[in-house]
């Protein structure tokens, strides 16, 4: 499966636990990441994470188009709700809204991150493979 993972700048640590909790169940899929989020998940825990641009560099923008090319199958976006910047607000809708028209499941908090991940360990995702056979992405 193909996980992208993109937490807020309050959220990355929460982002480095899960990945480190997790980090047996995400070894098995190709993972992808915005920028810093990417790097920090790979430095700390020696998991392969293709690095997108930063989110304010268009790395929402990219998750957001491989949602649009079934290219990638779970994210997991920690967002702060307490974050006041309109921009981080509407790109979150946006990304949300479009895993919703493409069948994508998004986990926007720690509790639905590990029933995914939980889910995604136990096989309940693999309807994915069968929606997407051949697309595979690029592991840098």
């Amino acid at each position: 499966m193909n996980i992208a993972l993109m937490a807020h700048d309050k959220k990355k640590e929460l982002m480095l636990q899960f990945c480190t909790a997790y980090r047996s169940i995400l070894a098995k899929h190709t993972l992808c990441a915005t920028a810093s989020t990417g790097r920090i998940v790979a430095d700390a825990t020696g998991l392969p994470v293709s690095l997108l641009l930063s989110r304010s560099q268009g790395g929402h923008q990219q998750v957001d188009a491989r949602i649009a090319y079934n290219e990638v199958d779970l994210i997991i976006l920690f967002d702060d709700p307490n974050n006041t910047d309109p921009w981080d607000d509407q790109r979150v809708i946006r990304t949300m809204r479009l895993c919703d028209a493409y069948n994508v499941p998004i986990a926007t908090n720690l509790a639905s991150a590990e029933m995914m991940i939980l889910g995604l360990e136990r096989g309940d995702l693999d309807w994915r493979e069968v929606a997407r056979p051949q697309k595979k992405l690029n592991n840098h």
